[in-house]
């Protein structure tokens, strides 16, 4: 696979040090939307059509690093984290996966298929009250991918799905940890909203394209496969044709 502009993958401000972007030929696929839009089912079912059609393919996502996801989940269990020390494990959390999972994947002309990206980290953040310059330098370092798909559902649909499928809402999905107004529904269609207007406001600098979320999985599903198969498909897959790809 060739990146878009063929002189090597660009980050959003920082040029990661020492490594030569030329060399990072893969695909970086983002998904996002909050719990409860289908995301990961999407991702899941992206992955198998992909390899199904001889691409290799891995997955990140949110506290998947394996230098602080697992104590990122755990320190969230007590409900007590300050905003910029959760902004900062976050960060932390991505650069790792960045490091050892994105950039060595990319390199080896694999698909990432990236379950959530630093956008969510964004509005997260704004919404917590951070500078979103701030943010823009913290995360300067991220590699932009070649497709960001955002899965548009409303809010209280999404706390319709969250109740059916676990039976309560998330603390940290609901915003409980800054705004406590009335009960926890309420406060997740209030902190849902705000997080919906966080990516509307950065829709056109990060040229998200927007998907309806709101359907039946299998018409999200097609919809997505082919805008990816598009992608892809300028290049063979593995032992396929006489593409930039080598067999495997």
């Amino acid at each position: 696979m060739t990146t878009p502009t063929g002189l090597g993958r660009s980050s959003y401000s920082v040029r990661l040090p020492n490594l030569a972007t030329e060399t990072l030929s893969g695909k970086l696929i983002v998904i996002e939307g909050p719990d409860g839009s289908g995301r990961s089912t999407q991702v899941r079912l992206l992955r198998e059509r992909l390899e199904a059609a001889g691409y290799p393919t891995v997955e990140v996502g949110l506290k998947r690093s394996g230098l602080v996801g697992a104590d990122l989940d755990a320190v969230m269990e007590g409900h007590t984290l300050m905003p910029l020390t959760l902004f900062l494990y976050y960060a932390t959390d991505f650069a790792d996966q960045l490091e050892n999972v994105i950039v060595p994947a990319l390199r080896s002309d694999f698909v990432v298929l990236a379950d959530r990206y630093v956008y969510t980290l964004m509005a997260r953040d704004i919404v917590r009250g951070a500078d979103p310059a701030w943010l823009r330098d913290i995360y300067g370092f991220a590699l932009k991918p070649d497709a960001i798909f955002y899965l548009m559902v409303p809010p209280d649909t999404l706390a319709i799905r969250n109740l059916q499928r676990d039976s309560s809402l998330d603390y940290w999905e609901s915003g409980m940890d800054i705004d406590r107004k009335g009960d926890m529904y309420h406060c997740f269609i209030r902190y849902q909203t705000r997080i919906r207007t966080a990516f509307g406001q950065m829709k056109k600098e990060y040229a998200f394209r927007e998907i309806d979320g709101n359907r039946p999985a299998e018409k999200v599903a097609a919809d997505l496969w082919q805008r990816v198969r598009e992608l892809v498909s300028k290049e063979e897959p593995h032992g396929k044709g006489k593409g930039s790809r080598q067999k495997a």
